[in-house]
């Protein structure tokens, strides 16, 4: 259903903790910080699911702005938080009237959490911030396409969209293994795009697991 087209492989998060961040690890934060993005903005998939006629229509106007590229640098941020403590680098941010209302990055390691992903502490902040569950009007975006249990969140908060960088082929459930935010069964369908600096936020997971190989870690 849907296609990704630029960035190069994309591992899971299912890993360790890397306690030294190496060469090319740190390259990668380097990069994120000084806006270069090595694989470009390209390959975006946008679809529009939130319209109950068609969960999967795609739209290609929505969100291929600077302002969406913005927004995921923040994430990317948050990402290169996780990997200085310890964490898998993925971050999220949550945007509502074009400012930043919630950010997280995964903490699953460092909080002995399962559940502790970077949308779902996200969700959570984000909640608590509007004093509501229903997050209504806000946009989502994170470095890395969100699992079973994140996009599973994002639709019952109904969030009005999301939008992730890289794709995620082992444990992805928003287009690489399942499509639960385009399930015409459900009740709400967010708007989804995906690829958005796609490069960035792909090579800095695999850095990080390379760095983990290197550390003679699985």
């Amino acid at each position: 259903m849907a296609y990704y087209g630029h960035g190069g492989p994309f591992l899971s998060w299912h890993g360790h903790p890397a306690r030294v961040l190496h060469g090319r690890l740190a390259h990668a934060i380097s990069a994120v910080s000084h806006g270069r993005d090595g694989c470009g903005t390209h390959g975006r998939d946008v679809r529009a699911t939130g319209q109950r006629q068609n969960p999967y229509l795609r739209v290609s106007c929505l969100c291929m702005t600077a302002d969406c590229e913005k927004f995921m640098g923040l994430a990317l941020e948050q990402a290169v938080e996780a990997a200085r403590v310890g964490d898998v680098p993925i971050g999220a941010v949550i945007v509502r009237d074009d400012s930043v209302i919630a950010s997280a990055f995964n903490r699953r390691i460092r909080d002995r959490d399962p559940t502790a992903h970077a949308e779902m502490l996200a969700i959570r902040r984000a909640a608590a911030a509007v004093g509501d569950w229903r997050l209504t009007g806000c946009t989502m975006f994170v470095t890395l396409e969100p699992c079973c249990m994140c996009a599973g969140a994002i639709v019952l908060a109904r969030l009005d969209k999301l939008v992730y960088g890289a794709a995620d082929p082992k444990a992805g459930a928003v287009d690489s293994l399942y499509n639960i935010c385009a399930d015409k069964r459900l009740n709400h369908w967010p708007v989804v795009v995906s690829g958005v600096r796609a490069g960035e936020c792909g090579g800095m997971l695999s850095e990080f697991f390379r760095a983990q190989r290197a550390a003679g870690k699985k």
